[in-house]
């Protein structure tokens, strides 16, 4: 533990408002945050027109509203349900995700996720770039360069000033855009808010399947990076309430906006989200569309912040992996730079065909992050039931968890391969048995099944009686050097009291 300075008393979780902290545990007495909080959080997560765009890809492939609508509820709440397990992991081990995964894929082999996972978080900033600025231009005219690179800039600053400043930021941006859009909602039911006569009527297997799959993926890919923003909360909360919190606050407000989306593509023919959302904004009274718009703007912005901390935090944990890293303040700023840098770089090169590029984003994140998804969960709820040796995750020669799992890392590649005959990524390639389902996509499915089976399965082998001497003794390492700080979450029972 002496080459990774994780687990001091005296290091303060803030300095000057920024915070200290990344891949590192956080100690007790510096737990703070209500689930209460975690709901309004996750819902602003998907409360911007980056969801509205979601429910354009069933009316994009001739979907009709009523179709589409259904299609995005089944997939946010499959996709919801993964994220929302994955929650509730940070209060319990108070680390970040990706570092909990070295459990499963070793010190070093969780740098082959990490990879995934770094994709899935530039790649949001890049389609959120590309739909902000082409947005922005359409309305207002502003420059796209300029808009591109101004966000950055805030999303960085938020990701620099990070946790804390993250959750303050999305709290007043829930309380922002709530009544907008409630106001925008009323205005579309009673119809206020313009609109025509539906001109997409039809039904199609794929374009059905394709919108379950982006709906659910635009969930999953939170799995990575959800308990980042819940391992500040005190270590002995429920969770039961993490997950449900979670799950309400992240399913609803994407259910609501995909289907304000489906509206928007099939009674106002809109392609971009921005644009249709300032045009139904402005049929309800003058000058609210800009309202509304701006709102969301500032929403996805905050949004782009919060995939940004997580990039720092794999990048960080990727470095670490290979050589033992001080997670100092200044190793933090540099890595956000750094990455808004290269998402700022390839947003400007990037096509403007803003929902083609999104549902292919989705699609490949889905696949690469599916298996991981599925050996994590299916390792912390079955296998080892949320019993881990903490400090044992920070030993450079990768403590009892090794430096290289071979369960995890098989069971990962095994349920990447295994999609790859079901894929569909359009235009681009489609597996052979896709091709014998007509183009359904079922990969991410599959995947996720196999991924899950085969873990479970070679982690029948695992010694855990062995391993409860190493987390013995890290939980009595852990007390040695922390003074919890009495919450009123204290008398709450412990994780330990769900598996009883």
């Amino acid at each position: 533990m002496s080459a990774t300075p994780t687990l001091t008393q005296d290091t303060p979780s803030r300095q000057g408002g920024i915070e200290t902290r990344s891949i590192d545990y956080v100690p007790e007495n510096e737990r703070h945050g209500r689930v209460a909080d975690q709901g309004p959080f996750w819902f602003l997560g998907n409360f911007q027109f980056f969801t509205i765009a979601i429910g354009f890809v069933g009316p994009s492939m001739g979907l009709s509203l009523g179709y589409t609508a259904l299609a995005g509820i089944i997939g946010i709440l499959f996709g919801t349900l993964f994220m929302a397990f994955h929650a509730s992991q940070g209060a319990e081990l108070g680390l970040p995700q990706m570092i909990q995964s070295r459990a499963q894929f070793g010190y070093r082999g969780v740098s082959l996720v990490l990879i995934g996972t770094l994709v899935t978080f530039i790649g949001f900033n890049v389609v959120d770039t590309v739909l902000l600025s082409a947005g922005l231009n359409g309305i207002f005219g502003w420059n796209i360069t300029a808009v591109t690179i101004g966000m950055a800039i805030i999303a960085a600053l938020f990701a620099i000033y990070g946790h804390d400043c993250l959750h303050t930021i999305f709290k007043l941006c829930f309380y922002v855009s709530l009544p907008l859009y409630i106001i925008l909602t009323g205005a579309i039911l009673t119809g206020h808010a313009g609109g025509a006569a539906p001109t997409i009527v039809g039904f199609s297997w794929v374009a059905f399947i394709g919108q379950i799959a982006a709906s659910a993926s635009y969930n999953i890919t939170y799995a990575p990076y959800v308990s980042d923003y819940s391992r500040y909360l005190p270590r002995n909360t429920r969770p039961v309430s993490i997950i449900t919190a979670v799950m309400f606050g992240a399913s609803s407000s994407a259910i609501w906006l995909i289907i304000l989306g489906a509206w928007l593509a099939t009674r106002l023919g809109a392609s971009d989200g921005l644009v249709a959302l300032h045009q139904a904004g402005d049929a309800v009274f003058p000058g609210f569309g800009s309202i509304v718009s701006l709102a969301s703007v500032v929403a996805l912005i905050a949004t782009m912040g919060l995939n940004a901390y997580s990039c720092m935090l794999t990048i960080l944990t990727g470095i670490d992996s290979f050589r033992p890293l001080n997670p100092t303040r200044s190793a933090r700023i540099l890595t956000v730079i750094a990455v808004a840098a290269i998402w700022t770089g390839l947003s400007l090169k990037c096509p403007s065909d803003a929902i083609g590029l999104l549902f292919a984003t989705l699609t490949v994140m889905l696949y690469l992050l599916v298996p991981w998804t599925a050996v994590n969960l299916v390792d912390y709820f079955v296998v080892r039931k949320g019993r881990y040796a903490i400090t044992n995750l920070f030993m450079p020669d990768g403590g009892i968890y090794g430096m290289w799992q071979s369960r995890g890392l098989l069971a990962y590649a095994i349920g990447f391969i295994i999609t790859i005959p079901f894929a569909v990524l359009p235009e681009i390639y489609t597996g052979p048995i896709a091709k014998m389902l007509g183009g359904v996509d079922i990969g991410w499915l599959v995947g996720l099944i196999v991924s899950g089976s085969v873990y479970a399965l070679l982690s029948r082998s695992l010694d855990l009686k062995t391993e409860e001497t190493a987390i013995a003794k890290s939980e009595a390492e852990l007390k040695s050097m922390q003074v919890a700080v009495p919450t009123e979450a204290s008398a709450v029972p412990v994780m330990d009291d769900m598996w009883k």
